[in-house]
């Protein structure tokens, strides 16, 4: 059951490989919106142009926006463009989704054979892989979900861009400054949809690791103990996942139900030597501890971390390590682990 220099080293791989695959849909994505929203920009400037042209007394009524039918035209093509993002997005993570499963698969085969005793194999010790329709079932499942996540970002998007187009304008002194104002705002709100399919490709591809790593405990738990939450322990960490860090969980637990967009790693832990009947010394989990490690940093790091007022309390001795992390639901989504609100932390203490 103890972590060792080899486990460390495949979660690290695994978690590079992770990012890589995520890197490859941001870009991917990315590139998608931002060549969508070069062909949207001159028809929404053409239409705010000729809005700006029929101003009354430096003012563009709600009615006059609504009535425009470039404006209009605009929207339109936006929506036709937006349909064809969210299909791209469903297709590029659901092309992922199937790589990130049987990578799961032999990384978590990979990790179980790193913690067990020498000559395992001999003593009827070894790996249950799991079923090609285990795998397939769990591919179809994220898939869905992916569907119905990405599903309804044109509409959301469209309906955000209409409502801070078709709304009265006040032109001022300036025409030109409104009218990029404008373009700014409007391009902004085009770009919200851009955010909800990174967050969605990410989280969701994750997932679906994870949920496979599971899967293949369960067909391994006459050799399995629980598992461990790993975090990368970086500036980038955020505090919720440096409390996470090596707590252990029951095999029936889901998780690391870490913050959308979050890296954490799923670390399944076997059963001791003894439990297999070895009467040899096993060696010390070398899983770093998350308080130690942060010790170590620099006060700098340490703030840029946590936060001046999250750290005072944390280092005064107010707030526990655990208290960090907290709970939150969201609608249409899972339960996740965030970090804790200054202002919940105050109230513990007060």
């Amino acid at each position: 059951m103890a972590v060792t220099a080899e486990t460390l080293r495949i979660v690290n791989r695994l978690r590079h490989d992770l990012t890589v695959m995520t890197d490859a849909q941001t870009l991917a994505l990315t590139r998608a919106w931002v060549e969508a929203w070069d062909v949207l920009a001159p028809e929404f400037q053409a239409a705010v142009v000729e809005l700006m042209a029929g101003a009354v007394d430096g003012k563009i009524s709600r009615a006059a926006v609504a009535r425009n039918i470039r404006m209009r035209d605009a929207l339109q093509t936006a929506r036709t463009m937006l349909d064809e993002l969210a299909s791209l997005t469903q297709v590029t993570v659901s092309n992922d989704v199937g790589q990130a499963v049987l990578d799961a698969l032999d990384g978590h085969a990979a990790l179980i054979g790193s913690q067990l005793p020498p000559n395992a194999a001999s003593a009827g010790v070894s790996f249950t892989r799991m079923s090609p329709d285990a795998l397939t079932a769990i591919v179809e499942r994220t898939t869905k979900r992916i569907h119905s996540d990405t599903k309804p970002i044109p509409a959301d998007v469209e309906r955000i861009m209409k409502r801070q187009l078709v709304r009265g304008i006040a032109v001022g002194d300036n025409p030109r400054a409104t009218a990029r104002r404008i373009m700014k705002e409007t391009e902004g709100r085009f770009n919200g949809g851009l955010t909800r399919a990174l967050t969605i490709a990410r989280t969701e591809t994750l997932d679906a690791h994870r949920a496979a790593t599971k899967a293949s405990e369960k067909a391994n738990k006459t050799i399995l103990e629980e598992w461990e939450w790993h975090a990368a322990l970086t500036a980038r960490t955020c505090p919720s996942c440096w409390a996470k860090h090596g707590t252990r969980h029951p095999l029936d637990e889901d998780g690391p139900n870490d913050h959308q967009n979050g890296r954490c790693a799923r670390v399944t832990i076997t059963k001791s030597w003894a439990d297999f009947g070895f009467d040899i010394e096993e060696p010390p989990s070398l899983t770093k501890n998350a308080e130690a490690v942060f010790n170590d940093l620099t006060p700098a790091t340490q703030r840029d971390i946590m936060g001046a007022q999250r750290l005072e309390l944390l280092q005064s001795g107010k707030v526990s390590w655990a208290d960090l992390s907290s709970v939150k639901q969201t609608d249409g989504w899972r339960d996740s682990n965030v970090v804790t609100p200054v202002k919940d932390l105050l109230a513990k203490v007060a």
